[in-house]
């Protein structure tokens, strides 16, 4: 199910002064070596950055705070999908519904521009 617009608002709030949601998707991290806790966030990808925000165990719709910030120039993927769907950024393992894959790769594409999309196969139409 895609994250509504209510929750890309709240993330909205966490953001620097201009930065424009592109993406946006929840994740879950095991906190404990053990992982026998799961700690709920919101992968953003901005114009300008990747932003990790904090949610709330019981309201999870509810980000709280900003856990990480990485350049727009790191790459989530390829993903592993030995368990689920899962990549690593930062030192932390996140793992995604499958439903988000597709944005996972769509984000990673955007960095590639034009080289991302296939050839043209009728050139000289």
């Amino acid at each position: 199910m895609p994250v509504s617009s209510v929750e890309r608002e709240r993330c909205q709030r966490f953001l620097q002064p201009g930065e424009e949601i592109r993406y946006v998707f929840p994740a879950t991290s095991a906190v404990l070596p053990v992982g026998l806790a799961v700690a709920p966030f919101y992968i953003v990808i901005t114009d300008r950055s990747i932003v990790v925000l904090t949610a709330r165990f019981l309201r999870r719709a509810r980000p709280d705070g900003v856990w990480a910030r990485f350049p727009r120039s790191t790459r989530l993927g390829p993903l592993d999908t030995s368990l689920g769907p899962s990549f690593v950024l930062g030192d932390v393992m996140y793992e995604v519904d499958e439903e988000y894959a597709a944005v996972v790769g769509a984000a990673d594409a955007e960095l590639d521009g034009e080289a991302a999309l296939p050839e043209d196969p009728l050139p000289d139409l």
